[in-house]
């Protein structure tokens, strides 16, 4: 994956030590925006585009698929990734009906436990591979999936804010 020209988000892979500190103020910007009015959050301002809660299910998710996909690399040797079935969680386990403040609690959480794992990780960790099932199956260090995940929590912030502008 290439710089994000939707967000302007650019991939450094130097940046990834410093996930960590990163990813905790952005899981404190969910909770912020989380605050406003439930029937906000709820809303689809298109039928295409997932509500603002949705969004941080999704993200929620998706740090703690990261957290496994980082500890499956740590004990294996280049596993592949499944794909976490993103638009099927959606329905499946009903984003939209979740209490957002119980959504801000777990976001932050999920968040401390991939921290947590990436904090864990040497310096010879940071190289470990595993084959990342998006946008296409690749190789990725362990590296890009961190880079990746930032990438992920920035992007979603601005789906949501464009949303409850």
């Amino acid at each position: 994956m290439t710089d994000c020209a939707e967000c302007g988000f650019e991939y450094d892979l130097a940046l990834a030590p410093t996930v960590s500190v990163l990813a905790m103020g952005h899981a404190r910007e969910y909770a912020d925006l989380l605050r406003a009015e439930p029937a906000v959050l709820r809303r689809r301002s298109t039928p295409h585009m997932w509500s603002p809660l949705e969004y941080a299910c999704h993200m929620r998710d998706v740090l703690l698929a990261q957290r496994e996909r980082v500890l499956a690399a740590r004990r294996l040797d280049t596993p592949v990734a499944e794909p976490m079935g993103r638009d099927e969680r959606v329905e499946h386990d009903g984003y939209a009906r979740q209490r957002p403040a119980d959504v801000a609690r777990q976001l932050q959480d999920a968040t401390l436990l991939f921290t947590n794992v990436l904090d864990r990780l040497s310096a010879s960790d940071w190289e470990r591979t595993l084959v990342y099932p998006y946008p296409e199956h690749e190789e990725r260090s362990l590296r890009w999936i961190a880079v990746h995940t930032l990438h992920e929590l920035r992007h979603h912030l601005l789906d949501i804010r464009r949303q409850l502008a």
